[in-house]
């Protein structure tokens, strides 16, 4: 999406499809203060450990994923949300094919 946001009704899910043993994202939000994507990870797919300077809400759309914080596990499934805290070591493994939004807060 460009810059200027356009009001509009759209369907999350149909905004990024499942393709086989890949992730896909799609940015719906880039700004300065923040951003929003969605991500469709096929099953087995995984974002390897990683740190991030800012807090993130994950809701989860579809499916399942095991998502590793701090070396915790948390299982979490369609309808539920997790917050990846700044500066906490996480990584997310698609148990099944999965949908998430993404939100980060960067200010």
């Amino acid at each position: 999406m460009s810059d200027s946001i356009v009001a509009r009704v759209a369907k999350l899910d149909a905004l990024a499809q499942y393709q086989s043993d890949s992730i896909v994202s799609r940015t719906l939000v880039n700004k300065p203060s923040g951003t929003v994507t969605l991500f469709a990870f096929a099953q087995g797919q995984s974002l390897s450990e990683h740190t991030a300077p800012y807090d993130a809400l994950v809701q989860i759309l579809d499916g399942r994923a095991e998502i590793m914080i701090a070396g915790e596990t948390f299982w979490v499934t369609q309808g539920e949300a997790i917050i990846l805290p700044a500066n906490k070591p996480h990584a997310v493994n698609a148990v099944e094919n999965f949908k998430m939004l993404l939100t980060m807060i960067r200010a």
